[in-house]
């Protein structure tokens, strides 16, 4: 067990009654520790992670693919067990987070190519990272994300709406309640989560100071061209065509109360013939949902 003291607040990364028992490891990137799980070796597997989950979500997948494969799961800085630095200190937007995940890559000397494993704003994260290191690639899974803009059929969820534009609502209901990453447990899974996975989820928010990345996250939401994110989107979706389609798998939780089938869709339009499973009664935590059954496309995929 490492014990770290974030925001002046004893945190530890736990293994959550056997649930996460991976050794941890850090990194320093511009005076803040990253925190990451590096386990097994052979071909780097690269998990990306979204908002307000972890590493902790990616647990199932580690066990599963660490025999044959270096897997690699990052905390980005602000979640999990990073580092949680003030806003003043560091500037949590789409552009810091693939600097990150590019700092994380050249500090363990990964020199092969890489797969990648993207989740909710992973994949945008994942996704920018792949377009600009064409090269580097050798698959993708791709699981209730997006690498584009919100598609013309859906609304803008009005629950984020608030979050990223209604200060006075988002600050005391994010960061003082933390209503983000506890609505998740109950928006983003269609089976009933245990206590302990429950507690794995949400225990590196733990107070308003530790909440930060959660709110953040969301205002860093681009919807029009004056937020800042607003290039990267767009470069990575008129980039998006140079990933070799071959090397894409889709996997998709339909009841996602978010990233639902139009997205799917959308990326369908662009990769019609990338391999795709829809699981029609899993949730945005499709990986809490359909634990063995993706871990087991997963592990077929990247063995081809």
């Amino acid at each position: 067990m490492v014990e770290r003291l974030i925001n002046n607040k004893l945190t530890s990364t736990k293994n959550f009654e056997g649930l996460y028992p991976f050794e941890s490891k850090f990194i320093n990137i511009n005076g803040h520790d990253l925190h990451y799980i590096d386990e097994g070796e052979g071909k780097p597997v690269i998990m990306v992670h979204g908002n307000p989950t972890w590493s902790f979500y990616y647990r199932h997948l580690i066990k599963t693919l660490s025999p044959d494969f270096r897997t690699i799961a990052p905390d980005h800085i602000g979640c999990g067990f990073s580092d949680k630095p003030d806003p003043g200190a560091y500037n949590y937007t789409l552009e810091s987070r693939i600097k990150d995940l590019d700092s994380l890559i050249h500090q363990l000397n990964i020199n092969e190519k890489i797969s990648l494993v993207l989740h909710d704003w992973g994949g945008m994260i994942g996704l920018a990272w792949a377009v600009d290191h064409i090269d580097r690639i050798d698959k993708i899974i791709i699981t209730n994300t997006s690498g584009f803009f919100l598609p013309k059929e859906k609304q803008f969820p009005f629950l984020l709406w608030i979050i990223k534009h209604i200060k006075p609502f988002a600050v005391p209901a994010v960061l003082g309640l933390n209503v983000f990453a506890k609505g998740a447990l109950y928006l983003g899974s269609e089976t009933k989560l245990s206590r302990k996975i429950k507690k794995g989820l949400v225990e590196p928010y733990n107070s308003w100071e530790n909440r930060i990345a959660t709110l953040k996250f969301v205002q860093d939401i681009p919807i029009n061209e004056k937020d800042r994110s607003y290039p990267i989107v767009d470069h990575v979706d008129q980039h998006l065509n140079q990933l070799d389609e071959s090397s894409l798998l889709f996997l998709w939780g339909a009841k996602d109360f978010v990233f639902d089938l139009v997205f799917l869709n959308e990326f369908r339009r662009k990769f019609p013939r990338a391999a795709t499973r829809v699981f029609h009664d899993a949730g945005h935590y499709l990986f809490e949902d359909k634990p063995e059954e993706t871990a087991h496309l997963i592990e077929t995929f990247l063995k081809k």
